[in-house]
């Protein structure tokens, strides 16, 4: 007899609308962004550069740090390597140390555990960087993590996951924070290539329900200021970014020059054909694409306009604060019609 599973629909940012609401905000300035990580690391700015090669080295790193949000230096390189990016960002000579929060990404497999205590001490976070985290291997590498005394001064991201029984079992695992999202950023395949995933809002409103003290970083599927803001008000305490980023002057990589003229840069899903001959020699599945974005200005400018667009978010909600945001949140399901009414149309 065939299994009888029950279907459930799952929505995303772009099936929803926050509903306006009374608001006595004069000023958006006036309106707290802020969201704590751990600790006393309080953000001012809830944004996080995605660890990919394309996106997160030291020019990434310090732009996120001086606006308000922070970096995960990728792990597609030696472990010497990373180390020394590192390094030049925390010191500017042997006795003094910069305060500049700085993650580093490490693997479950391979050097990760040798990786780890070379960055333990060094950066602020280290972060397990898998496509699949609700896997026997990450319980692992948490476990040995832990045993080896990184999470006595190290914030322990994991991830990424997708469900609710995930992300409890990343947090009783060990987690400090735990990356949501599966299939949905921009340059991703995972969805297609293996038919899993759950759309991102869904998935973090699922999350969100967990009574772990854990922060919900909600990763991919970002296209705009509007997204964030519903992302945020659903429960992500952090907005990991990728894309929107991309193409900026402080992503690695050099401007590529057409025959037109137009500048461009690469972009590419780490699970790309491209990246992975490019960092491990082979493919393995193939779950990303690799494509040429707009080269543009500095992602200083790019940030300051998602910052004014979360800041209006909050106050179409009457909200002062991240809490009052989630407080105050009323989202509805738009239609087909509703969506194209919603989007630019002259």
């Amino acid at each position: 007899m065939k299994k009888s599973n029950k279907i459930v629909e799952a929505i995303t940012t772009k099936d929803t609308l926050l509903v306006p609401k009374y608001s006595e905000i004069e000023s958006r300035k006036d309106i707290d962004i802020t969201s704590r990580l751990s600790g006393a690391h309080t953000f001012d700015l809830p944004l996080i550069s995605s660890p990919m090669d394309t996106v997160t080295e030291k020019e990434m790193l310090v732009a996120m740090d001086q606006c308000g949000g922070f970096g995960i230096l990728h792990r597609y390189n030696k472990i010497e390597e990373q180390v020394k990016i590192a390094e030049s960002i925390k010191w500017e000579d042997k006795s003094k140390r910069k305060n500049t929060f700085v993650g580093a990404a490490i693997g479950v497999t391979g050097d990760y555990l040798e990786r780890a205590m070379e960055l333990c001490g060094l950066v602020d976070l280290i972060c397990l960087d898998v496509a699949h985290g609700h896997h026997i291997l990450m319980k692992e590498a948490l476990n040995n993590l832990i045993k080896a005394g990184v999470k006595n001064n190290t914030h322990i991201m994991a991830g990424n996951v997708a469900t609710f029984q995930g992300f409890e079992d990343l947090s009783n695992w060990g987690a400090d924070s735990v990356r949501v999202g599966i299939g949905g950023g921009s340059i991703c395949s995972t969805r297609i290539q293996t038919g899993h995933g759950v759309p991102n809002l869904h998935a973090v409103m699922e999350c969100a329900k967990s009574t772990c003290d854990t922060k919900l970083i909600v990763d991919g599927g970002v296209k705009n200021s509007g997204d964030i803001v519903k992302l945020l008000a659903a429960g992500a305490d952090f907005v990991m970014c990728g894309s929107l980023l991309s193409g900026t002057k402080e992503t690695p990589g050099k401007i590529i020059t057409s025959e037109s003229g137009e500048k461009f840069k690469r972009y590419r899903g780490m699970a790309s054909k491209e990246a992975q001959v490019d960092w491990k020699g082979e493919t393995s599945s193939l779950e990303g694409v690799s494509t040429l974005v707009p080269a543009r200005g500095s992602v200083k400018d790019v940030l300051r306009e998602i910052e004014t667009g979360i800041r209006s978010g909050f106050s179409y909600s009457g909200a002062r604060n991240l809490c009052d945001l989630r407080d105050k949140a009323e989202f509805i399901v738009q239609t087909v019609a509703g969506q194209a009414e919603s989007s630019i149309h002259v």
